[in-house]
């Protein structure tokens, strides 16, 4: 790929000076809507937000990769920018990189799945060369940066590496962009610097990238899976010992999992030979810890489900839309109209699509594809009893475990392999998860869920601020980690069944914490250092656009006072909202939810959803002040002992 086939000179600026983050995303976004391959500069700067709040954009060795897709995109462009001083407020995977380098990637949104990622790719393997980095970040003007762009070996691919051991690797996140190839990135060149031949597979949203021939398989000494979601044709690499971990450890520490996995070959080496690595079935037991498994199954189950919660929604809310709008009721409710078929497809993703995809890909993240017939079976199953979410949930275990069970104890090679993978595995556990859940656990399962969505639909009085109050604390108790995941899960859980306050409230409670920042930081602007209060100027916008993150700064220098004073605030107004009887059906929308929200007039559901983020970010703003400016107090009187003494 010719990178300045997709660049300009006057879209490369040297040393330039950025205060924070956000001006530096600004002033690209300026210079590619400038340049003339933006529509409009605000939605493809909107773009590139919403993009920063799902992971960092920063990587490591000084370089960071801000990237937004966008229908405001005229054609696939990218600016760069070296920076004189490090951009301190960078979020990297890697929390010691300072960002020097800035590439920002303007994709049309017809091409995310394909040129984005092409670029992305291509970036991520010339960046693992110091030297091509260093070209870049030394450069002295912007025709020179211009140049050193295409200025690379063609042995420079990422499987490029030599070495007297061959590690196989394979990288996998949720999104299947950046951190698959940050990961893949982090482990060559680890393996480089060991002396070790590491071989990358990328499973992303492209597909399978660099697969891992039959001779690398044989010649391996073990396999790292570096990954969130569940690993494509993972029987592949059955034979080999393995080292199973997060996709974000390389990013930290790639030269650890390294040396892991050869001490793992020594201790257990490969137990089959090439024949049997040849049969198209091969299981082992796996040893993956349960808890692990249980998380990844949700995560990767739930990672298939929202693109259809959101398109469901939209279609939906689309055709009633359009019913309202030119007072198309009458066709709206006509059985076999055009509307009406717009409605039924909205709704026949979310009622019919939604569980069952739930289930089978949670069963996958556990059996692999053996699991997904059975999987497709409980969801089915589960929406037959009408045990919704919640019944999808353990259908999917149900199937994903029996099915690893079967795996283990019924062997798949020789003349029969066909035979116990096509027929065996798929029939046996869609009639065996189909009658349990169908004849065992359908009737308390839709007693459950009945009550839960009942107890949901009347939320009242003290239940509802509880629940609300419980939610706000949840979602600023960690800011983006496992509490807040948990919370999320939960109301999207909810969504899923039809009830839309639990996640509206989530939604309402995300910007309280980056509201509380930028508010304390200019109004007490005398107890916060210089660092904070310029972080604190841009912090605001990351929540408008639903980012809890920009307040993790806060909450690391001084978590016992920052935590209690956010969850105070967030409790408040998630309290609020669940109250009020709020809904949204549409997640991840930031902002934008003002014209989504269900339950009350758009205007009055508006004042409220927004108020209470703006009542609970001033109590928490006030709780921050007044915690630090109690802080200071006693480290001054402290001071004044010790010097006393």
């Amino acid at each position: 790929m010719n990178l300045r086939d997709l660049t300009s000179l006057s879209l490369i600026t040297t040393d330039k000076h950025f205060e924070t983050k956000h001006q530096a995303i600004k002033f690209l976004a300026s210079q590619l809507y400038s340049e003339g391959k933006l529509y409009s500069e605000q939605a493809y700067l909107q773009s590139v937000l919403e993009r920063e709040k799902q992971s960092p954009t920063g990587l490591d060795g000084g370089v960071a990769i801000p990237h937004g897709k966008s229908t405001a995109v005229k054609e696939a462009a990218f600016a760069i920018a070296t920076v004189k001083e490090h951009i301190a407020d960078w979020e990297s995977v890697n929390p010691d990189n300072e960002v020097k380098l800035v590439i920002m990637l303007a994709i049309p949104d017809e091409k995310a799945g394909s040129t984005h990622l092409a670029i992305l790719s291509e970036f991520m393997k010339r960046l693992c060369e110091e030297d091509y980095k260093n070209r870049l970040l030394t450069s002295a003007n912007s025709e020179e940066l211009w140049k050193q762009l295409d200025n690379t070996s063609k042995d420079s691919a990422i499987e490029a590496v030599t070495g007297n051991k061959t590690i196989l690797a394979v990288t996998a996140c949720p999104a299947g962009m950046a951190h698959t190839y940050m990961a893949a990135e982090a482990l060559v060149k680890a393996g480089k610097e060991l002396g070790v031949k590491v071989l990358v597979e990328k499973q992303g949203a492209n597909g399978i990238e660099d697969k891992h021939t039959f001779t690398q398989l044989r010649l391996a000494e073990a396999v790292i899976f570096a990954n969130d979601v569940a690993i494509k044709e993972e029987q592949r690499y059955s034979h080999l010992p393995k080292v199973k971990t997060s996709v974000a450890a390389p990013i930290r520490n790639a030269a650890s999992l390294i040396n892991q996995a050869l001490e793992a070959a020594e201790n257990q080496p490969q137990k089959i030979n090439n024949d049997i690595l040849q049969a198209e079935e091969i299981f082992e037991e796996e040893h993956k810890p349960f808890k692990m498994e249980i998380k990844d199954s949700i995560l990767t189950g739930i990672s298939y489900i929202i693109p259809i919660i959101v398109a469901g929604g939209m279609t939906l809310a689309a055709a009633v839309l359009i019913s309202q709008a030119f007072g198309l009721q009458d066709v709206y409710a006509e059985e076999g109209s055009w509307l009406w078929l717009l409605r039924q497809l909205g709704g026949g993703m979310l009622g019919q699509l939604m569980i069952p995809v739930l289930s089978a890909y949670m069963a996958y993240s556990i059996a692999d594809k053996p699991g997904l017939a059975p999987g497709f079976a409980a969801g089915i199953a589960a929406n037959l009893i009408g045990s919704g979410f919640l019944g999808g949930m353990l259908g999917g275990f149900l199937a994903g475990f029996l099915l690893k069970f079967f795996k283990q104890k019924i062997k798949t090679n020789g003349m029969l392999s066909g035979f116990v993978s096509f027929w065996v595995y798929p029939v046996a556990g869609t009639l065996i998860v189909g009658a349990v859940m169908l004849f065992l656990v359908g009737e308390p399962l839709a007693w459950l869920n009945e009550g839960l969505n009942t107890w949901l639909e009347n939320l009242s009085g003290a239940n509802a601020i509880i629940l609300g109050a419980l939610i706000g604390a949840m979602v600023s108790f960690d800011l983006g980690g496992p509490v807040n995941k948990a919370a999320y899960t939960f109301c999207i859980g909810a969504m899923a069944s039809g009830n839309f306050i639990p996640y509206a409230a989530f939604a309402s409670v995300k910007m309280v914490s980056a509201f509380a920042v930028t508010a304390a930081t200019i109004i007490g602007k005398q107890h916060f250092s210089q660092q904070e209060r310029e972080i604190g100027k841009q912090t605001w916008l990351l929540g408008l656009a639903g980012i809890t993150e920009g307040a993790i700064p806060f909450m690391i220098n001084d978590p016992l006072r920052v935590i209690p004073s956010l969850i105070a605030g967030s409790a408040v107004t998630g309290a609020i909202v669940a109250s009020s009887h709020i809904g949204l059906n549409v997640p991840g929308a930031g902002i934008f939810s003002l014209a989504l929200l269900q339950g009350k007039t758009i205007w009055a559901a508006a004042f409220i959803w927004l108020g209470a983020a703006c009542l609970g970010a001033c109590i928490s703003t006030m709780l921050l002040i007044i915690s630090r400016k109690r802080k200071l107090q006693s480290e001054q009187s402290n001071a004044i002992e010790n010097k006393a003494c």
